[in-house]
């Protein structure tokens, strides 16, 4: 699958469902409704449609959410996909996670053939925590990382940037994650979806946090990269590696090779516009694949160059009205 500007689209982040036992202030209103049951794909509609998608040639799919690991009945999903490992038909399939289902599933995921896991943890302080979160619980996040490493998997933590907030533990998280062997990769806030706050005054760049950083630690650029966003540093007095992920101040469009499945079968080509394909009615109209595949070309044909997303302290502009957990992030 090759996009109007040449970019072979190879990566597939799928959501699995749009409901999350935390309530992220970025991410969520405290107040949501969530789509109802009805409307999801099921577990074997997911399947088969990530499934049209590998035979497309994309090499890695990402299983997000909300949070994925709390849909119920989600190990059989994984197993599935574990076959178009075992054929070498994907390269890998990973997971984004808020950690707080590790304990109980950390083991299952490895067993299907993950390696990989990403988990957001925004702050190392559990009254923080409980703040940005609204619900989370910081210990069986912990829990959820000591099993996710017993059972081999390798963790990049997400922490996203938020001004006024976190700043003060970026050297803190820098030491935690390297010093269990983890990555780090810090995210800037994006306005999707009504929060309830402005978005200027949690956006903080990256740029700014870089090059406090610097005076600091020692910052030594890295071609290290996993297929997603994030650009990498190692740093010296660790040895470890810490990602930035800018899509606010200095975006990555140009190199993007990843559409976005919802849990209801949308497509979106961009994380930042609102253009969708629906796959749900061609999935559902036909037992073969042709009719999906017919609409994944004519969509990847509408991918778009980038996002349009601007935060500045007199406006916030390109933004959408569907919340991250929808999109999957």
């Amino acid at each position: 699958m090759v996009d109007p500007f040449g970019r072979a689209v190879t990566y597939l982040r799928v959501s699995v469902t749009d409901r999350c036992d935390f309530r992220c202030v970025y991410c969520m209103a405290e107040d949501m409704t969530f789509l109802p049951r009805r409307d999801l794909l099921t577990l074997e509609e997911l399947d088969r449609l990530s499934t049209a998608f590998v035979e497309k040639g994309v090499r890695r799919i990402r299983i997000t959410g909300g949070e994925p690991l709390v849909r119920k009945n989600i190990m059989h999903f994984f197993r599935q996909l574990s076959r178009h490992l075992a054929s070498g038909a994907l390269d890998e399939v990973t997971v984004t996670t808020n950690g707080s289902q590790l304990s109980r599933f950390a083991g299952e995921l490895a067993d299907a053939g993950v390696r990989r896991i990403n988990v957001s943890l925004d702050t190392l302080r559990e009254d923080r925590f409980r703040s940005i979160t609204r619900w989370g619980d910081f210990g069986k996040v912990m829990d959820g990382l000591d099993a996710a490493q017993k059972a081999g998997l390798a963790i990049k933590i997400n922490a996203v940037a938020v001004k006024d907030f976190n700043e003060d533990e970026f050297d803190e998280m820098i030491r935690f994650a390297h010093g269990r062997g983890m990555d780090l990769t810090m995210i800037e806030t994006m306005p999707m979806g009504e929060v309830g706050d402005e978005r200027h005054d949690q956006y903080l760049p990256l740029s700014a946090v870089r090059a406090d950083l610097s005076s600091r630690w020692t910052l030594v650029d890295s071609d290290y990269r996993t297929g997603g966003p994030a650009r990498y540093v190692r740093i010296a007095e660790t040895g470890g590696r810490l990602g930035f992920i800018t899509p606010m101040s200095h975006n990555f469009c140009e190199s993007c090779n990843r559409v976005r499945v919802t849990c209801t079968g949308m497509l979106y080509m961009c994380l930042g516009q609102d253009d969708a394909a629906d796959l749900r009615a061609p999935l559902r109209a036909s037992e073969g694949n042709e009719l999906i595949g017919a609409a994944i070309d004519e969509a990847i044909g509408r991918k778009p160059k980038g996002h349009d997303f601007v935060i500045e302290r007199q406006e916030t502009r390109g933004t959408v009205a569907r919340h991250m957990s929808v999109t999957g992030g």
